[in-house]
């Protein structure tokens, strides 16, 4: 059988989340890869001279985060199928929460980034996908505490 070719999902919410994100790009220079990001006026500048794939913002609070989420759910799956990844690379929040979810169905890699905001709690997304990430690294020593299994390597910054 025929091992299936390295393909790079690079996926997170906006803002800080997507700096971060941002910081990881040399890790994937040379390889074929594509980004995942909520669209907004930050992000549409960065990521247009990269394949990419937008997801609608969405923010924890109003009844609008139900119909956003879910209608990212639905573009998450579709670009999954798409692209078919074989690693997903996130630095959370939310809205990349579905494309996780994905790579663990499909048995895809998964690293996950802790926020750097993060020194001494967990992010919401960040205790979803704990238990089930490949590969979980936190930015600072003190959250070798919140989570026993992370790797800690310093900050992405």
């Amino acid at each position: 059988m025929a091992k299936r070719k390295q393909k790079i999902c690079l996926v997170s919410s906006c803002g800080g989340h997507f700096m971060e994100l941002m910081q990881l790009l040399p890790l994937v220079e040379g390889k074929d890869y594509y980004i995942v990001t909520e669209k907004n006026v930050a992000s549409t500048g960065t990521v247009e001279k990269h394949p990419h794939h937008y997801l609608v913002q969405q923010e924890r609070e109003g009844a609008s985060f139900f119909f956003k989420f879910g209608w990212n759910i639905l573009l998450s799956f579709i670009y999954f199928i798409i692209e078919r990844p074989t690693t997903v690379i996130t630095t959370g929040a939310g809205a990349s929460y579905p494309t996780c979810l994905f790579a663990r169905l499909f048995k895809r890699r998964i690293i996950y980034v802790e926020s750097f905001a993060k020194l001494d709690s967990e992010s919401v997304t960040g205790k979803m996908v704990y238990p089930f990430a490949d590969y979980f690294f936190v930015q600072w020593p003190e959250m070798k505490k919140v989570y026993p299994k992370a790797i800690y390597c310093g900050s992405v910054y």
